[in-house]
C-alpha cells in the first residue's frame, strides 16, 4: 500500500526515546525507540534466506542516538546499542504507526 506521501518533518524528542513524524498528507505519528529497533527492517530483526532470527528481548531503554537521511525515500536510525543496518522508508513509518 504505497501512499506516496513525504515526512515533512521528523524529530527526536528530548529524552531521545521517541520520534515524531508529520507527513505532507498531515498525518502525524510518533513511534517509540523501542518499537523502532524490535521492528527494525534490517536483515538482524526480520532474517534472510527465509530464516527468522529470534525475537529481541531487552530493548526497553534504547535511544536514537542519529537520524540519517537515505536518498528521498528513507531514513537510516541509528540506536545507542550500535544498531545502524534498518533502512526505514517513508511507506513502513507509516505502517509502523498505523497510518
Amino acid at each position: 500500500m504505497a501512499s506516496n506521501s513525504w515526512p515533512t518533518e521528523l524529530r527526536v524528542n528530548p529524552a531521545r526515546d521517541g520520534l515524531a513524524i508529520l507527513f505532507d498528507d498531515g498525518a502525524r505519528a510518533s513511534l517509540s525507540a523501542e518499537s523502532l529497533r524490535l521492528q527494525s527492517p534490517s536483515a538482524e530483526v526480520q532474517g534472510h534466506g527465509g530464516v527468522r532470527p529470534p525475537p529481541l528481548t531487552g530493548k526497553e531503554n534504547v535511544k536514537l542516538a542519529r537520524l540519517e537521511p537515505v536518498g528521498n525515500y528513507a531514513v537510516r536510525i541509528v540506536f545507542d546499542d550500535g544498531h545502524d543496518s534498518g533502512l526505514y522508508s517513508w511507506d513502513y513509518l507509516r505502517k509502523l504507526a498505523g497510518l
